[in-house]
Parts: structure tokens; sequence; C-alpha cells
């Protein structure tokens, strides 16, 4: 089981927003797990977490107690916090429900999306397209998350929106480990196109079929093996 590494390096400064000590304590190790640099099992030691970041202990706790309930990291005993490794069934639960919420995401956006939104939510593609010729597989990471949370800012449903954002986090830290980029960015040009065409059924669809690619990818990566068999 590994430590924490330093969480300082090329992020925002504690306190600069209006935003609460705790979520933004949580934000920042959120952040941390989706990209890779927390892998499971790593341990996150209170003390160690707060002279990183400047902060005391308490909001340190609160935000590991918050991201507790996100399903980020697991209390082990006589082991402390720890970065969660999700289980077969965990990964189930996960795609059943982004399976009901998602595809109301996309329905929303298809129905909503301004002109205006459309260009920016294509620009991602174009970005994640660049990324992929120049094998940068952290701004792929990141252009694929950002796409996703796009679509949710433009169902234009802040309770949608609230409930989707752990589930996406979760998500995204599974399919950053993903080394086919290729397969995803097709679809979600594919998912691009459906949404833009304004059919909420076709766009529904398209997702649909899209959080079963990511289901079997996951658990290829996670399992070796496809989640049917």
């Amino acid at each position: 089981m590994t430590d924490a590494p330093h969480l300082a390096h090329g992020l925002p400064a504690i306190g600069a927003t209006h935003r609460s000590l705790r979520e933004q304590v949580a934000e920042v190790i959120r952040q941390r797990i989706v990209s890779g640099d927390m892998p499971p099992n790593t341990r996150l030691i209170e003390r160690t977490l707060a002279e990183e970041l400047g902060v005391s202990r308490v909001p340190v706790r609160d935000a590991l107690n918050l991201l507790k309930g996100e399903g980020f990291v697991t209390e082990v005993p006589r082991r402390g916090v720890v970065v969660t490794q999700m289980s077969r069934h965990d990964v189930e639960e996960l795609f059943d429900v982004r399976e009901a919420l998602e595809v109301l995401s996309v329905r929303l956006a298809t129905a909503r999306a301004t002109p205006e939104e459309l260009v920016s939510l294509g620009a991602v593609l174009d970005d994640a397209q660049a990324a992929i010729s120049t094998e940068n597989k952290v701004g792929v990471g990141w252009c694929n998350q950002t796409f996703h949370d796009a679509i949710t800012t433009i169902a234009h449903n802040s309770l949608l929106a609230s409930i989707l954002e752990p589930l996406q986090g979760r998500l995204h830290w599974l399919l950053r480990q993903n080394d086919d980029p290729m397969v995803l960015h097709m679809e979600h040009v594919e998912l691009y196109d459906a949404i833009a065409s304004g059919d909420v059924e076709e766009a529904a669809r398209v997702s649909l079929k899209h959080i079963n690619t990511s289901r079997t990818i996951c658990h290829d990566l996670l399992y070796g093996d496809d989640h049917r068999g």
C-alpha cells in the first residue's frame, strides 16, 4: 500500500474560491484520484495532507468523510483511509445508475442545447483528436471527462448535475486506464452528431450504446474479461 504523493504541484491555492474549505480540499483529493496520481489502496493520512495543503486537519477530515460518501475512499480497519479499490459489484452498480441518469442527461441536452453550446462541445472533440494524434494520454483523459461534463451542463438541470458529479468522477477515474482511446472517441463523435441533430430518441440510443461500451472496457481493464461472461 502506497502513501499519498505530494498534492501541491499544479493545484489552485486552497482558499482562493468562495467554496467551503472542506469542498476545496475534497476537490483537490478527488482530482488527484481521478487523474491517477493516487491509485487504488493509496493511504490518505490526515496530518500529511493537512501539511501539504496548508490547512488544519479538520477540513481534511471533513473532506475525507465527503469522499467516503462519494465512494472515492474507504475506511479500512487498522489501516485508516485509502483510495477505494472497486469490486466487480461496485462497477455494475455504477453503470446501472449511469445508464439511467446519463441517458436522461443526453435526452435533455439534445432538446435544450444552444448553437453556441454545440460549437463548444464539438471543440472538445477536436481537442481529443489532437491529443490522440500526439499520444497525449493525459490530454485524452481530460478531453473525455470534459465532453461528458459538458453534456451534463447543457442538459440545464442543476439537480441532475449534482447527482451525476460524483458518479462521473468515478467513471473518469476508471476509463483513464483505457489504452485504446479511439474506440471511445469515435463513439463520442457519434453521440455529438446525434445530439446536434436534435433527435432525442436517436441520441438516447447512441448514449446507451456508449455506456455499454464503457462498461465492457472497464470490466476488461479491471478483471480481464467481459462482464457478460
